[in-house]
């Protein structure tokens, strides 16, 4: 059930009718095996009535969780035969009316992979502290790993649980100072720094964005009413008109330049919603046609307008940066020297911000003014400020003070955070790769900025003659020889095991959550994910079928979950018996 994403229950409990016993989907896929001529299970449930349940839900939830353990226990050992992992959680999701944090792991496995597995679900915690503890104490105590192996951590969240994961981070990092906190690669920098943005003028802006996209994403049809709207508005430049549609065809929000987007398709998607709102051939039916009015009107909100723009030119000076960052192994290694060149740009925006705002407002004003919406400051406020006749506030500093300010000052501080001084090292620690090296003329120095992973190393008093022995390999290679140019490449070098301490480096450096996962065949546990969550209702999901539907393909021994159980419930109560749970007719 869990690897064909069966729910247990079948229906609603309200849908059924008082007085009817209708099976779920567990008890009727056991009848079912009964009716195929399992012997066993017919002769242990024939002496029943026909209104008892075969396995009670407190024995189907001890057995989901004897699964789950094992299916995750298989991941864990080859985790812990790797030694070092990183740890990633991604965006907090609803569990059948739970708030849950994905988890996954990194680690190159012995074939010199580099891999990321989901490993399950944590209940998410509103206060910050228990979430921190209660997140470490699963990660040692439950799972098994030991945190001193850990190189990176980092989390994908939305804005209203940035902070919180900021605690956790801070709090793993006090008592293992080597687990980087460091951005995911699987996230563009400039949307990490939007959802992390504290002002929730941004994080509704954000979810607007998202349901937009998602809105023309229903159906093919409505791609095609969009198309045809862009080509209306850029019939007199066709080579933009056709890049933009087939950006509308991409997940175009998880872009570096999704504000640079949004900004240039804005008048095609108002125009493009105010239509399907307002048809007058009822092409469109009425669930459809609400939407996209509620869409239309909150995207032509003043507040929406003045947020993308702001958050489209401060993050123009990071996106760059944030590009070289997902790019190729060497543009990570440059990216890492020139964010002291991004740091000194935003603190000139700040030092002159009165000015670098009047201009952005400028631009959303012209474009509101383009898009026929009225300039309003936000009715919150506004309600707030009636019968205060000192109130001078114009729209223009409102914006500044509570948007481009905090916006800003944000940014700058989360990029000195997430960009530590061992973070930046680490980054460094690149030139090992030989196409960098190569870049760098190979006068490379990565004994110092390998110090932070001495005690890492097999051989660490060897290491400075190991990598001129690696540099000169490299340096002296043959004509047709090429630089291998990622770390995949590198580790699977044939004399790579001759070089144990490079090796050891490599595999430490791999494993950073910010640097990408080369073969895409070992990055399933974030799409497995992301595909469960888009199939499975959100009241049919459970942490435990999850875990066996995203890893269905890993192997797994039935006799040792029949043995777990037995030795974890054995006594009567909840082993089964003749007398189990019994459905009492009304």
């Amino acid at each position: 059930m869990g690897k064909q994403n069966i729910p247990l229950d079948g229906h609603e409990t309200d849908e059924i009718p008082e007085g009817l016993f209708t099976p779920d989907n567990f008890q009727a896929l056991l009848e079912c095996r009964i009716n195929s001529g399992e012997e066993v299970l017919r002769k242990r449930f024939e002496t029943t009535a026909v209104n008892t349940l075969f396995c009670s839900k407190t024995q189907q939830k001890q057995m989901l969780e004897i699964c789950e353990s094992c299916i995750r226990e298989e991941t864990l050992r080859e985790v812990r035969d790797s030694h070092f992992f990183s740890i990633i959680t991604d965006d907090v999701v609803d569990i059948a009316g739970e708030e849950h944090l994905p988890v996954l792991v990194r680690f190159v496995d012995e074939s010199h992979n580099l891999r990321e597995e989901f490993v399950g679900f944590l209940p998410y915690e509103a206060d910050a502290e228990i979430l921190a503890v209660k997140f470490h104490t699963t990660i040692t105590e439950k799972w098994g790993l030991n945190m001193e192996y850990c190189r990176g951590q980092a989390y994908i969240v939305s804005s209203g649980f940035s902070s919180k994961m900021k605690v956790v981070a801070s709090r793993l990092l006090e008592k293992y100072p080597q687990a980087v906190y460091t951005l995911c690669s699987s996230c563009a920098l400039n949307m990490w720094l939007a959802k992390s943005v504290p002002v929730v003028g941004v994080s509704v802006a954000l979810g607007t964005i998202e349901e937009v996209c998602s809105f023309f994403h229903r159906s093919p049809q409505l791609l095609l009413e969009l198309d045809n709207v862009i080509s209306v508005l850029f019939q007199n430049n066709e080579e933009k008109g056709k890049e933009l549609k087939e950006i509308c065809h991409s997940q175009w929000t998880g872009r570096h330049d999704a504000f640079e987007i949004l900004v240039d398709l804005l008048q095609a998607l108002v125009l493009c919603l105010d239509g399907i709102n307002s048809d007058t051939n009822i092409r469109w039916n009425n669930y459809i046609a609400g939407r996209a009015f509620v869409l239309c009107s909150a995207v032509t909100d003043f507040d929406f307008i003045v947020t993308i723009v702001v958050l489209k030119n401060v993050l123009s000076f990071t996106r760059a940066f944030g590009k070289n960052l997902q790019g190729q192994t060497s543009d990570v290694f440059f990216a890492a020297s020139s964010l002291t060149a991004v740091l000194h740009s935003l603190n000139e925006v700040m030092e002159n911000i009165e000015v670098y705002h009047e201009f952005w407002f400028e631009e959303a004003t012209n474009l509101a003014t383009k898009l026929d919406i009225q300039m309003k400051l936000p009715g919150k406020f506004r309600r707030a400020q009636q019968g205060n006749l000192e109130s001078q506030l114009t729209s223009e500093s409102y914006y500044k003070e509570t948007l481009s300010v905090p916006t800003v000052e944000h940014i700058i501080q989360e990029l000195k955070d997430i960009f530590s001084e061992q973070h930046l090292k680490a980054l460094k620690c690149l030139s090992l790769v030989p196409s960098v090296m190569g870049q760098l003329k190979f006068n490379t120095s990565e004994e110092h900025h390998a110090d932070m992973y001495r005690s890492d190393l097999p051989n660490p008093d060897t290491l400075s003659a190991e990598l001129h022995c690696w540099r000169i390999k490299w340096k002296h290679r043959g004509k047709d020889i090429e630089l291998p140019s990622t770390i995949y490449e590198a580790l699977h070098l044939p004399d790579i095991k001759f070089f144990p301490n490079v090796y050891a480096l490599l595999k430490v450096l791999c494993i950073l959550p910010v640097m990408k996962v080369e073969n895409e065949r070992y990055e399933n546990g974030r799409k497995r994910l992301k595909a469960y969550l888009r199939n499975t209702l959100t009241d049919q999901r459970s942490s435990n079928l999850a875990l066996l539907n995203i890893n269905f393909d890993i192997k797994h021994d039935l006799d040792l979950m029949v043995d777990t159980y037995i030795k974890l419930y054995t006594t009567k109560s909840e082993l089964p018996t003749d007398n189990s749970e019994n459905i009492e007719n009304t």
